[in-house]
C-alpha cells in the first residue's frame, strides 16, 4: 500500500493540483482523513462511527430538510448500509442505475439524470463525503463541490479582484457536462489522483464503465459519462476539466462552478482568443459550448455568473434569475387558480396556498434537501432593487388568482390581507438578514 495512506495522510497529487491562488486559503482536510483498517476508503463505508460523523456534520450544515435527516438517521441505525458495502467489498457490480427525462422548467427542453437504488444511493453519498479526500489535487480556479470553497466564494473573488471593472469578461457553459464525459479519457486522470488506494480505483472504473441503464424498465446500451444526478459525478467531473481550469487560472481571473465558466481580460482580442482556445479544447474532450448561454461583455457593462449580475460595484439578481422566477410564479398562480376553479375553493385558500408555497421556497426550505432561496442569495447581494421587483410581480399574481384577470380592481386585495394571510417581501427579509449579519460580523465588500 501506499506509504501515505498507510500514516492516514492526504494524497500528494503532485503535477495535478497546481498552484492554488494566494488569496484562497487551503481548506483543511480533516474530515474522514483516517483510513480503514481494510487499507481503503471503501472499508470506512461499513463503519458505523462513519456514518455517525456523516450524520452529524450533515446536521450541522443546516441544509439537511427534517425529512432527508430522518431518513439518513435510520439507515445509519439500522445499519443498512453493510449489503451494499459487503457487495462492494466482494467486486460485485453495481445494479444497473435509472435513466431519466426531467423536464428543464420553463424550457421545454428535457435533460437526462441516472439514480441508483435508494441504499446505493446513500453509501455513493458518504463515499461523495470520503472522497474530499482528494480535495488538493482539484485544480485552482474550480469552486464547485469543495470543501471550504463554492459559489459565493467564487463570486466574492472575482468582485475583489483588482481593476475588474476594466477588464472584458468572457461567459460560457459547457452543454450537457457530465453526461458528455468520455470515460476512457477520465480513467487515466483517476487513476493519477487514486492511485493511493487499488480498491477505490477498481470500483470506480468499474462503475463508470458499465455503460448500461434501466430505461421505463428496459435495459438500454450507450454512453453515461459520469451520470448526472449521482452523488459523486461531481467529483469526476471536476478531475476532467483540470486541464481547462490549470490553464486559465494561470493567466487571467477566473472561476467555474460545475458547467459555468467565468474568465476576465484586458482586451477583447485576448477574450476572443480565449473563447476560441476553451472551444477546442473542449471540442478535443467530447465536449462543447452552449451557444444560447455565452456572452462577451465590455469594461464597465454588466456581467452574470451563477445567478447574480455585477454593475458599477454593485451585486443584484441577473436578468436570468428574475425571468426564471417571474416565470415560475406565473405558472404556480395559473396551477392553484385551476384547482381553486376545480375544487371550487375560497379565492383566500389558494392565495394562501401560493404565499405559503413561496414562504417555503424563499425563506424556509424546498422540498429535497434544496438549499432556500434567500440562503443563496441574501449573502451575496449588495442592493435591493430586483428584490423590489420580485415582490411586485409574486403581489401581482397573488391578486391576480382571485379573477384569472389583471385588472385594477385587483387591487382591493391590500397588502394587509396579503400580510394577514402569512406574506412575506423579499426586501424586509432582506434588510432585516442584512442587519443580523452586521450586528455579527462586519459586511464584506466589493472593493475589497
Amino acid at each position: 500500500m501506499n506509504p501515505r495512506l498507510q500514516r492516514g495522510e492526504a494524497p500528494a497529487c503532485e503535477g495535478l493540483a497546481g498552484d492554488r491562488p494566494a488569496s484562497i486559503p487551503v481548506p483543511a482536510i480533516a474530515v474522514f482523513k483516517q483510513i480503514s483498517p481494510s487499507g481503503t476508503l471503501l472499508g470506512r463505508l461499513a463503519e458505523p462511527e462513519c456514518w455517525a460523523e456523516f450524520l452529524e456534520r450533515k446536521r450541522a450544515s443546516g441544509a439537511l430538510p427534517p425529512r432527508r435527516e430522518r431518513e439518513l438517521a435510520e439507515f445509519a441505525e439500522s445499519a443498512g448500509y453493510l449489503p451494499v458495502v459487503q457487495a462492494i467489498l466482494r467486486g460485485d457490480g453495481f445494479p444497473l442505475p435509472e435513466k431519466r427525462l426531467v423536464n428543464k422548467l420553463g424550457s421545454g427542453k428535457k435533460r437526462v439524470v441516472y439514480s441508483f437504488p435508494p441504499a446505493h444511493t446513500m453509501v455513493l453519498k458518504l463515499l461523495a463525503h470520503l472522497l474530499y479526500r482528494y480535495d488538493g489535487c482539484q485544480p485552482p480556479g474550480c469552486y464547485s463541490f469543495r470543501q471550504g470553497l463554492g459559489a459565493h466564494t467564487a463570486i466574492r473573488a472575482l468582485v475583489r479582484t483588482p481593476g475588474i471593472d476594466g477588464m472584458w469578461s468572457l461567459k460560457l457553459d459547457v452543454h450537457d457536462y457530465f453526461n458528455s464525459i468520455e470515460i476512457p479519457r477520465l480513467l487515466p486522470l483517476l487513476a493519477a489522483v487514486v492511485d493511493d488506494d487499488p480498491p477505490l480505483l477498481a470500483f470506480l472504473e468499474k462503475l463508470l464503465t458499465a455503460d448500461r441503464a434501466l430505461l421505463g424498465g428496459q435495459e438500454v446500451a450507450g454512453p453515461r459519462g459520469v451520470m448526472a444526478g449521482v452523488p459523486i459525478a461531481p467529483f469526476l467531473a471536476n478531475l476532467y476539466l483540470g486541464g481547462l481550469d490549470r490553464h486559465f487560472a494561470g493567466v487571467c481571473p477566473y472561476a467555474r462552478y460545475s458547467d459555468d465558466i467565468i474568465a476576465f481580460f484586458p482586451t477583447r482580442q485576448a477574450a476572443v482568443d480565449a473563447r476560441e482556445f476553451a472551444a477546442s479544447w473542449l471540442a478535443g474532450h467530447g465536449l462543447r459550448i452552449n451557444p444560447e448561454k455565452e456572452r462577451l461583455s465590455a469594461p464597465g457593462e454588466p456581467w452574470d455568473f451563477l445567478g447574480v449580475s455585477y454593475a458599477g460595484g454593485h451585486l443584484d439578481l441577473s436578468p436570468a434569475t428574475q425571468m426564471k422566477l417571474k416565470g415560475k410564479i406565473r405558472r404556480k398562480a395559473r396551477a392553484l387558480r385551476r384547482w381553486m376553479l376545480r375544487k371550487q375553493a375560497g379565492p383566500e385558500r389558494a392565495v394562501g396556498a401560493m404565499i405559503r408555497a413561496y414562504n417555503r421556497k424563499f425563506f424556509e426550505g424546498g422540498k429535497g434537501g434544496e438549499l432556500t432561496w434567500s440562503r443563496w442569495f441574501f449573502p451575496l447581494l449588495t442592493r435591493d432593487d430586483s428584490l423590489r421587483a420580485m415582490d411586485a410581480h409574486l403581489q401581482q399574481y397573488l391578486r391576480w388568482i382571485p379573477s384569472g384577470r389583471h385588472r385594477a380592481a385587483n387591487h382591493r386585495t391590500g397588502y394587509a390581507d396579503l400580510k394577514r394571510l402569512g406574506y412575506r417581501t423579499l426586501v424586509n427579509e432582506y434588510h432585516r438578514y442584512r442587519h443580523t449579519r452586521e450586528e455579527r460580523q462586519p459586511e464584506w465588500r466589493t472593493d475589497g
